[in-house]
């Protein structure tokens, strides 16, 4: 038992120390009946940007399980770009999003919810569970 307390405490610590922005966008991924709607077209953008800005490397983080038909969060840490390319992001990020909700169906398919204002800190995430890093 102790082997398992001290295997979960490193494991946590060391992905709270491996944060390296404070702030952080949140994307959650809501299911109205049938499951939650895919995350490959924020995927597909989040890549291009890079591409385009020559940005680096993204910080991305997805929390699982906050609901029975597979609801989650993306959470991006926005703090490695510059102001430009930080309001060229939320720009390119809430079209991507708009457009995957206005080509869902109504009835069936989940929402994709993004609000740009709604900034998460390095502190939020260190009490969040069920968190694990993503590489893009």
């Amino acid at each position: 038992m102790k082997k398992a307390v001290l295997t979960i405490a490193i494991f946590g610590s060391t992905l709270f120390f491996a944060q390296k922005s404070q702030n952080y966008l949140q994307i959650g991924y809501a299911s109205v009946c049938c499951g939650t709607p895919s995350e490959k077209p924020v995927m597909d953008y989040l890549t291009q940007f890079k591409q385009k800005n020559k940005v680096k490397n993204l910080e991305i983080y997805k929390q699982s399980g906050l609901g029975r038909e597979g609801e989650y969060n993306l959470y991006i840490g926005t703090d490695g770009l510059s102001k430009t390319q930080k309001n060229n992001f939320i720009k390119g990020l809430k079209a991507a999003v708009n457009s995957q909700n206005n080509a869902r169906s109504k009835n069936s398919d989940g929402m994709v919810n993004f609000n740009e204002s709604e900034i998460i800190t390095k502190a939020d995430l260190s009490n969040a569970r069920n968190l694990t890093p993503i590489k893009k």
